[in-house]
This record gives structure tokens, sequence and C-alpha cells, in this order.
């Protein structure tokens, strides 16, 4: 099942992921090594698409990125749940494939040519050691601003570490999540044209 869709100021993010003294000196950080099971994950960049889907009035225009995942660890079955958060330059957060119609899935299908490409309604469960059990997935937003500027796309539901911290008198579990930053490098007018430039890469707990 799809998770519901957050749409939140990252200020507020920021405020509760700030809010006490252990957060301010011990902020978690992922360890360099292993520490929990982790599953081998490979993506390309994010692509714009514009699709006009059964009673669209006109064509909406959406970004999304296709993936590879793989169970390389020595468990049998993993359980795996994945998650696309994409962070827009005005500091709002969405939650990928909320509410985005088949036709839209079916055109990046036939875009990329990835016969078994899923959803993520699909894609979400058990994935079995090997090679020939991966999966091809897609997350997929809607366009939030033709102006895209510079955006980060945050993953998570790959990688099994975690970290508890204290939020006030709560407990706050946080896992590491894979950030990826992007900037849309041209004329905003003509986003199909315009070079989409990687600018960082680095793994964080969330």
């Amino acid at each position: 099942m799809i998770r519901p869709t957050f749409l939140v100021p990252l200020a507020g993010i920021a405020l509760l992921l700030t809010l006490g003294p252990p957060l301010r000196g011990d902020y978690p950080q992922p360890s360099p090594y292993p520490v929990s099971w982790e599953l081998t994950f490979e993506h390309a960049k994010p692509r714009r698409i514009i699709v006009q889907a059964p009673g669209d009035e006109a064509p909406h225009a959406y970004w999304y990125v296709t993936y590879h995942v793989t169970n390389s660890t020595d468990r049998d079955k993993i359980l795996f749940y994945p998650s696309f958060d994409l962070l827009t330059g005005d500091g709002n957060l969405i939650r990928s494939d909320d509410n985005i119609k088949p036709a839209v899935f079916d055109a990046v299908k036939d875009r990329e040519h990835i016969k078994y490409l899923q959803n993520a309604n699909e894609i979400s469960g058990p994935l079995r050691q090997g090679e020939d059990q991966s999966r091809d997935g897609v997350a997929i937003w809607p366009e939030p601003n033709p102006r895209m500027g510079t955006f980060s796309i945050f993953v998570a539901g790959f990688w099994g570490e975690s970290a508890t911290v204290k939020v006030g008198d709560q407990d706050v579990i946080l896992h590491k999540v894979l950030q990826l930053t992007y900037h849309l490098n041209g004329d905003p007018q003509r986003a199909d044209d315009a070079e989409l430039i990687e600018q960082d890469s680095h793994y964080v707990m969330r």
C-alpha cells in the first residue's frame, strides 16, 4: 500500500529534528560501514515527462526516477517498502506516487523500455536473494513548479540501519536515507531542454 503524501514546509521538519539538546550536539550520522542489511540500489537521473491522461483537460508535467534493486545480502528474503520524497527549493516535501494515474506510469514504461517495470504498490514486499530476483521500479511526482531550480530526493527503505533520538519527551526513530540533490540548469520555461546537474549524493539519518 502506498503511504500517504506529506506536503509540509522544510522549516517544520527542521524544527522537529532540532528540538532538544541531544539532537543539537549528537545528531546521529550513518555508519561508514554496514551495520544492518543493505539492498543494492541503482538509480537513473530524474527525468521529466508530459502526459495527458484520460479525463485530463490538458497535458501535465511529471518527474520520475527509475531504479533497480537487488537483494545481495546473506538473507534469503528481506521485506522492503521503498519511499521517495521530493524536497523543492521552496521547502515543500512531496511523497511520490500519490494519485498518479495509470496512464502516467504506462507512458514512463513505454519511454524507458523497461519490460518488468513496477509501480510503488507492486514492488513493495519480500525481495529474495540474487540478481534473478531483482526488480525495476519507478517513483513519480507531479511537477510541483516549472521553475524546479535546486531540489533533493530522499530515498528510504533500502537500508536497515536506524537510530533512536530523543525529541522532548518522545523517542524518534531515524533511518538511513540516501539524499540526492540536483539543479535544473537552463531556461525554466524550456525544462525539457535544460540540463539536469547532480550536485550531491550522500547518506543521512532521517
